[in-house]
C-alpha cells in the first residue's frame, strides 16, 4: 500500500524516472506525481509512453533508450530547455537478460544487458549530475537487485550488471557528497507483476517444469515467502528522495522480504 510522507518536503521537486511508463517505473512515477512533484519519464515503447501521458497529462515524457547516449542527450536537452531543474533521478530502466549458463550467453545478449542495466545509468547520471551540482543538492536512486547481493545462477549478465550498479552507486556517493548530492540503490527482490511472470514462464520452459513450481521456488527464497509489490519499491524510492533521508547515501537498500539465498535455482 502507498505510504503517506507528510514531512517529506517533495512538493516542489522535479523528478526523472527512466522506464517510467509501465511496471515498477510507472508506480514510482505515479507516487511522485501524487506528492505534487513535476515528473518526467522516459520509455523505450511509444505505446506505453502514450498511455501513461494520456492518464497523466501533467507529466512529460520522452521516447528514449537509455542505452543510446545520443537519445539520452536529446532527452536532457529537452529537460534543460524546460527550466533545467532536476532534484531526483530514479534510474529504473533495466532488462532481465539471458537465463542460461555462461557459455550459452551470446555476446550480443551480454552486451545489451550491460548496456541497458549499467551503461544506461551512467549515461543518465553524467547529464543529471551537473544540474544537481549547480543546485547544490539532489538525490539519485539507482535500481539494482538482490541478484547483486547474492549472485543468481544462470543470470550472469543480469547479476554482473546489477553488481556494477552498486559499485557505481557507492563510488558516486563519495564523489558527489561534497555537493550535497545523495546516491543510493534499491535492491528489489522478485516484484509482483508482468515482468516476473515473464521470467517465471521462461524459467519454466527452460527447466521443463510448471510455472507454479518455479513461482513457489522463488517465494521460498525469502523469509516472508512472498514477492514484494511495486508499491513497496515506490515507498522506498520516495523515502530515499525525501528530506527524511538527509543523511543516507551510498547505501544498497533491500526491498525483498529478506532474501535468504538464490542458490536454490540450481536445484
Amino acid at each position: 500500500m502507498p505510504v503517506e510522507f507528510k514531512n517529506a518536503s517533495l512538493s516542489d521537486h522535479v523528478v526523472l524516472v527512466t522506464a517510467g511508463a509501465a511496471g515498477i517505473g510507472r508506480t514510482i512515477a505515479e507516487r511522485f506525481l501524487s506528492l505534487n512533484c513535476t515528473v518526467h519519464i522516459c520509455d523505450i515503447r511509444q505505446s506505453a509512453l502514450d498511455e501513461f501521458l494520456a492518464d497523466h497529462p501533467q507529466a512529460s515524457g520522452h521516447l528514449a533508450d537509455v542505452a543510446d547516449v545520443e537519445q539520452v542527450d536529446a532527452m536532457f536537452r529537452s529537460i534543460e530547455s524546460g527550466g533545467g531543474k532536476l532534484d531526483v533521478v530514479v534510474n529504473n530502466a533495466g532488462m532481465a537478460g539471458p537465463a542460461v549458463s555462461l557459455e550459452d550467453i551470446q555476446p550480443e545478449e551480454w552486451d545489451r544487458t550491460i548496456a541497458v542495466n549499467l551503461s544506461g545509468q551512467y549515461y543518465i547520471m553524467r547529464r543529471a549530475v551537473p544540474i544537481m551540482k549547480r543546485a547544490g543538492a539532489g538525490s539519485i536512486i539507482n535500481i539494482s537487485s538482490t541478484a547483486a547481493l547474492f549472485g543468481c545462477p544462470k543470470r550472469a549478465a543480469y547479476s554482473a550488471s546489477k553488481w556494477g550498479v552498486i559499485g557505481l552507486t557507492k563510488t558516486l556517493a563519495m564523489e558527489l557528497g561534497p555537493w550535497g548530492i545523495r546516491v543510493n540503490a534499491i535492491c528489489p527482490g522478485s516484484v509482483e507483476g508482468e515482468r516476473i511472470d515473464r521470467v517465471i514462464a521462461r524459467d519454466a520452459e527452460n527447466r521443463d517444469i510448471s510455472a507454479d513450481e518455479i513461482r513457489k521456488m522463488y517465494q521460498k527464497q525469502t523469509s516472508l515467502r512472498r514477492f514484494v509489490t511495486a508499491d513497496e519499491v515506490a515507498n522506498m524510492a520516495v523515502f530515499l528522495a525525501s528530506d527524511l533521508c538527509g543523511a543516507i547515501s551510498g547505501q544498497a537498500m533491500s526491498v525483498d522480504g529478506h532474501t535468504e539465498t538464490l542458490a536454490s535455482l540450481m536445484d
